[in-house]
């Protein structure tokens, strides 16, 4: 098969379109034509290399993809070939006390397609069957590759770690990310009030669009002051954080009394400080999240197959072109998700 493959980390030029050896399945796997899979700073991550962290090498990156059923394990019996599948990026044991529970997130095991193991920047991926997701028919293939991995995000932070309530005020930085973009959705979805913050006008106006009640535009306003403002100086309840240390002041500062961060990651850096009087005197909550349940994406597809909630592709590349669409992506030119297109 035709593939995106790497044999050493670095930039994108270490990604190369090449022959692969074809995927073989499991018993309890199936093999998916894969038509298209998004990217995601994940990505990123997984290409340069992460201290501390041993990829098996060679590898094929991508955890979001949307396809075909090719061929199925002797065991697998929820799905048939030729049927068209959104594929779940998180990959559990299935048998441990977390997977029991339905916390599969919290598996020790837990992987993502692209991670640990070889994902969907190639013509053919196999897949626990497990992981096959029903279709939404409203949707191109490009679309439906840029719903799972942000979405089920967004959800598992706003609602499973920061208990989003009706009503409440939402500060989403970085709105023109995959993960942005899908957090405003969801907040609208549950009745909150967005503040969202991006570099562009335009993306600001992109994520108005989308719903966010009000905007700042990081570069040219100071976040903490503007949130304090649209607020009358009370701070926002819920803080959704992936950006780093570039924001991560800002962030606190911007939260009300017992206000909760959620972050699910450091794109500008992870070396955080936090001033612990200020956490215990305001009562602030700090909640790490990471990726989320099979179930809370079955809910997501659910309502992105009745039309509440929308992915967004801002740009779509050919296979062939993975390096492209990595530059693209870390030139932070994008409002929603890039994809690509096999």
């Amino acid at each position: 098969m035709n593939a995106i493959v790497f044999h050493q980390h670095g930039g994108p030029d270490v990604l190369k379109f090449t022959d692969a050896p074809d995927p073989v399945v499991r018993s309890n796997e199936v093999l998916v034509r894969v038509k298209a899979c998004a990217l995601n700073h994940l990505d990123l991550w997984v290409r340069r290399g992460i201290p501390g962290v041993s990829f098996p090498l060679p590898h094929i990156p991508g955890s979001d993809i949307a396809g075909e059923i090719a061929q199925i394990g002797a065991n697998v019996g929820t799905v048939k070939v030729g049927q068209k599948v959104v594929l779940a990026p998180g990959v559990s044991c299935g048998k441990c006390a977390a997977c029991v529970a339905g916390q599969d997130n919290r598996c020790r095991q837990f992987t993502n397609l692209g991670y640990m193991i070889d994902g969907g920047y190639a013509e053919f991926v196999r897949t626990p069957e497990v992981n096959c997701l029903p279709y939404p028919e409203n949707l191109s293939f490009e679309e439906a590759a840029s719903i799972p991995l942000v979405f089920q995000t967004a959800w598992h932070m706003l609602i499973a770690r920061a208990e989003l309530q009706p009503g409440e005020d939402v500060l989403v930085l970085g709105a023109g990310s995959g993960v942005g973009s899908a957090a405003i959705q969801v907040a609208k979805f549950f009745g909150a009030r967005v503040i969202a913050t991006a570099s562009t006008d335009e993306k600001l106006q992109k994520a108005k669009n989308l719903g966010a009640d009000h905007l700042i535009n990081h570069k040219t306003q100071k976040i903490r002051d503007e949130v304090r403002r649209i607020t009358n100086k009370r701070g926002v309840d819920v803080v959704f954080e992936h950006v780093g240390t570039a924001t991560w002041d800002d962030s606190l500062a911007s939260l009300a009394a017992g206000g909760r961060l959620v972050t699910c990651g450091a794109t500008t850096g992870y070396d955080a400080k936090v001033d612990l009087r200020f956490l215990f005197s305001r009562q602030l909550s700090l909640l790490g999240s990471y990726m989320g349940t099979k179930s809370e994406l079955q809910t997501v597809m659910k309502l992105v197959a009745a039309g509440k909630l929308k992915p967004i592709v801002d740009r779509i590349f050919p296979l062939a072109e993975a390096a492209s669409a990595h530059s693209y992506l870390e030139s932070s030119s994008q409002f929603g998700k890039v994809v690509l297109k096999i």
